[in-house]
């Protein structure tokens, strides 16, 4: 039944009145190509998924270059979890091209193709049917662009979402596994001393002699600092090849218990499946230690007095009286600036506060007795001065805390000015303007 070309007009009769209703037909739709994309994507970059992948990409191209009214604008393709939007640029790439009107239809295999995540399943299909985009997922024979079609996709992203939990899970089960064995895997990708050959870890003798190097280095009283100058004074490359050494990789390398033949299992763990960011273990997870599972660079011996001489490199506390206790306390063990803030009028230590929304630190003397005991005393904003250590102390102007630890010995705070004081006998003064 063809629309008629013309206005049409019709009467209705609602309360003895007559209206005049014209009634405009549609507009035919032009009969223009489409312009097609196709959507690809596989977890991982193992043989089998990487042959899957190019199978796809190709019966992708030929199916839509061979389709009439098709014009094709590519194929996209990912090698990324489904989980996570992070990573997948060329999702991005092609969702951003078709903010910009330049794709008409997008062809992928299924819904879990396009994300596991269905909260990211339904933002997608939003995004492109705000924009009169259709996606069209082959396996469920589905189309985005059907509103009362939304019910469904979610549903079965929701499927998709369990059956990547039930993945994780067991995943997470084997691995628990293999560590209440004392199982170790790992590929030894880039660990400055080690490789693996052969599904075997050896020692990189001219690697192992670096690492020994820092050991001997630290032991003879020299900070992460000076370690860091003695390596690239010596011309020595990273494990990655590079010039420039970071002291936080070498404290890394001095804490590493590898080095001594000995491995510490489930150092930190994925808390949610969906996210996958990895935490610290603090005690939330079992932690397997197993002993003798590496040929050691370092004698145990060795590596045992480097973590000795670590602690006590610690900064021990300056009391009010002037005498000197281990970090023991609530207040000054768990905050690195706490074991080196301390007042240049009455020597007590500075205490980390909470007050209206800011972090701020104070004279302990000041807290405890009021501002009579201690009246020239000065609060500062946390991230002031992490701000200024970072500019003085840091490598690239950023506060690290390992830099600070390893290089400074206590920070006075006078009224006007601080002084720092380096563990190598050096000082300066900075002018406060906070």
């Amino acid at each position: 039944m063809s629309l008629c070309p013309y206005p049409v007009y019709v009467y209705i009769n609602k309360n003895d009145e007559m209206k005049n209703v014209k009634i405009i037909p549609p507009k035919p739709k032009e009969n223009k190509k489409l312009r097609v994309a196709a959507y690809c994507r596989v977890s991982t970059s193992g043989p089998e998924q990487i042959r899957s992948l190019e199978i796809q990409i190709s019966a992708y191209k030929k199916v839509i270059k061979s389709h009439p009214n098709w014009l094709f604008t590519g194929v996209y393709y990912d090698i990324e979890s489904g989980l996570r939007r992070s990573g997948r640029k060329s999702l991005d790439k092609l969702l951003r091209k078709a903010a910009k009107g330049k794709v008409d239809y997008i062809i992928t295999k299924s819904i879990s193709r396009v994300s596991r995540d269905t909260l990211e399943v339904l933002k997608i299909t939003r995004f492109l049917r705000e924009r009169g985009i259709n996606m069209h997922f082959e396996n469920e024979k589905l189309d985005s662009i059907e509103a009362d079609k939304e019910f469904e996709i979610t549903l079965r992203g929701m499927l998709a979402q369990d059956e990547s939990r039930n993945i994780s899970e067991n995943i997470k089960w084997g691995i628990q596994r293999k560590f209440e064995k004392g199982e170790i895997y790992t590929k030894y990708k880039n660990f400055m001393g080690y490789t693996c050959v052969d599904d075997e870890i050896v020692i990189v003798p001219e690697q192992a002699e670096v690492v020994r190097k820092i050991f001997e280095l630290y032991l003879q009283g020299l900070t992460l600092g000076q370690i860091r100058a003695y390596l690239e004074g010596q011309e020595i490359k990273t494990v990655t090849g590079k010039d420039d050494w970071n002291a936080k990789t070498i404290r890394r390398m001095l804490m590493n218990e590898k080095y001594k033949g000995d491995t510490m299992l489930q150092k930190t763990f994925t808390e949610d499946f969906m996210t996958g960011k990895k935490r610290k273990n603090d005690g939330q997870r079992n932690k397997y230690y197993v002993k003798d599972s590496y040929p050691a660079i370092v004698p145990a011996e060795v590596f045992d007095r480097v973590q000795e001489e670590m602690a006590k490199r610690t900064r021990l506390i300056r009391k009010e009286d002037c005498s000197e206790e281990a970090s023991v306390s609530k207040y000054n063990g768990k905050y690195l600036l706490g074991n080196l803030l301390v007042c240049g009028d009455c020597g007590a230590s500075y205490r980390r506060r909470t007050e209206r929304g800011k972090v701020v630190w104070r004279c302990a003397t000041r807290i405890e007795k009021g501002k009579e005991a201690c009246a020239t005393s000065l609060t500062l904003n946390e991230e002031w001065i992490k701000k200024i250590l970072g500019e003085r102390v840091c490598e690239n102007s950023i506060y690290d805390e390992d830099i600070i630890r390893d290089n400074i010995e206590k920070i006075l705070i006078f009224n006007d000015y601080l002084e720092i004081y380096y563990r190598h006998g050096n000082k300066i003064s900075i002018k406060l303007t906070i």
